[in-house]
């Protein structure tokens, strides 16, 4: 193989045989990167690959058991996150490193807010403005960010890592939670740092970035490297082979089933300028995609079915009959069920294990007399662990402890005890690797071939357009257009309808 341009001389990173295990887990085996200036390497691997423990050295979160790292041919050892920075590495992590209770402009200058002694708040407040202008997308500064959508909070992490001054950054999964306009304008931003020198390592699950925006690619499985290549020479398929170590022919595997008749539908639901009387139907066995900007108002539908919020007006139907839903308890026993776009803080007990999270929702059905009867919870919960390949040493494993797509199981997992008759999926493969984005899919199947209403909201437009039966887009908090020959349609024509 050819000497890469971006590293004719020194490389700007050197990672040479690192070495990290855990308790019973060989996390890295060995792994060899580099990285030039002004390049853009996609570190690509499935979850639980070794991906994010690799990174995690370069943040100062761990240390190496063995193995160098050199910055411009500099031996380093970064030993917490303030070395890191000093060192000029900026980390986008995907889990996000926010406080709920501080604006955006906070967060992005916590830990370098002072000027002897003084906050500069005036001055912080632009700088914030004029970080998010550079990114494309209007964040409200002064609204605290718990109170931000998933994809406002994933602009703050990467404008905070924007902020500081850098000369490489990672960006793990920073596309997750964006629409492709929002991506366009990100990988914009990248090219600019390319030209300023700095380098850019790219961790996503989603491949038509990487032959965007990579230059070249290295590819871990099982904590080893198993491929390494510029990446215009490397083919989508062959690159998905390398990451899950088998052959899979079709990425987004819809089957066709019987479409029947109407179970759920939605009539002039509203909840002030969020959600502006939207009204449409999914049949017995469809899989309807939702999607459009962020903002536009998907998963704001999606609560006011579910109940999470209070609709201001509106009416909901299920197999004909008028649900009066106040509350997620008046879903659930009405047989609706949502699979929440931030999994983490809102599908998950993430210190309770994860039979315990299994049961949550089906506490009648395993217990009598206010006692659980936990062997027949977890013979339950092991009919679902193989059923959908959940990959946990035992039951009591954390969810927290999980990866992306495990976690993902689990929740759909308790769903599917319960039975559900509508399943809402909001951005179901949000950070999910291609491997277990397959048996997402799989499962979509399953549940529509058994006759279910499936709502699958997304914003990676080749998701819905592979995996949908008809596609409703929305701008604004309305629904701004119906596509139904999806077989034909484009993603031009759904980002037509999205700025509609």
């Amino acid at each position: 193989m050819s000497v890469r341009p971006s590293l004719a001389e020194s490389p700007l990173l050197a990672m040479h045989g690192i070495e990290k295990s855990f308790p019973g887990v060989r996390a890295l085996k060995g792994v060899n990167l580099t990285l030039g200036r002004g390049e853009v390497l996609a570190l690509l691997g499935e979850n639980g690959a070794g991906k994010s423990t690799l990174i995690k050295m370069l943040g100062g979160v761990y240390l190496p058991d063995a193995g160098l790292i050199s910055i411009d041919g500099i031996d380093v050892q970064l030993s917490n996150p303030s070395e890191a920075i000093a060192t000029g590495i900026g980390i986008i992590y995907q889990e996000f490193n926010l406080i709920p209770g501080l604006a955006a402009w906070e967060n992005i200058f916590l830990g370098r807010e002072t000027s002897f002694g003084l906050v500069q708040r005036t001055e912080e407040r632009r700088r914030a403005e004029a970080l998010f202008a550079k990114i494309g997308v209007a964040i409200p500064i002064d609204v605290p960010c718990g109170e931000l959508s998933v994809a406002q909070q994933q602009i703050v992490e990467i404008a905070k890592a924007l902020s500081q001054d850098v000369r490489l950054i990672v960006m793990d999964e920073p596309s997750a939670a964006l629409t492709p306009q929002e991506v366009s304008r990100l990988f914009e931003v990248i090219r600019d740092l390319k030209r300023s020198g700095i380098g850019v390592i790219y961790i996503s699950h989603r491949l038509d970035e990487v032959f965007e925006i990579a230059d070249h690619v290295l590819i871990l499985r099982d904590g080893e490297v198993v491929g390494e290549s510029a990446t215009e020479v490397l083919t989508r398929q062959r690159m998905i082979e390398m990451m899950v170590g088998r052959e899979i022919k079709n990425e987004f595997p819809k089957h066709q089933h019987t479409i029947k008749g109407i179970r759920l539908a939605v009539n002039g639901l509203g909840r002030a300028n969020a959600v502006r009387d939207v009204s449409f139907e999914i049949h017995a066995g469809e899989v309807l995609g939702l999607t459009g900007l962020v903002g536009a108002g998907r998963s704001e539908t999606a609560r006011l079915i579910f109940g999470a919020d209070r609709a201001d007006r509106g009416t909901i139907l299920l197999d004909g009959v008028a649900l009066k839903i106040r509350s997620p308890r008046d879903a659930i026993q009405a047989g609706i069920c949502l699979l929440t776009e931030d999994r983490k803080s809102q599908g998950l007990v993430l210190d309770a294990s994860v039979r315990e999270n299994f049961g949550l929702p089906n506490l009648n059905e395993f217990s009598a007399c206010g006692i659980i009867k936990e062997k027949r919870e977890r013979s339950a919960f092991a009919n679902y662990v193989d059923r959908l390949s959940i990959k946990i040493p035992n039951q009591e494993q954390l969810a927290r402890n999980l990866s992306g797509g495990n976690q993902q199981k689990v929740v759909l997992a308790k769903w599917m005890e319960k039975n559900a008759e509508v399943v809402i999926f909001d951005e179901p493969t949000r950070g999910i690797d291609v491997g277990a984005k397959y048996e997402i899919y799989m499962l979509i199947n399953e549940l529509a071939s058994q006759g279910k209403a499936i709502l699958m909201i997304s914003s990676e437009l080749p998701e819905v357009l592979g995996m949908s039966d008809r596609i409703l887009v929305m701008h604004e908090g309305r629904i701004t257009g119906e596509v139904c020959d999806v077989a034909n349609a484009t993603q031009q024509e759904l980002m037509e309808l999205a700025v509609a």
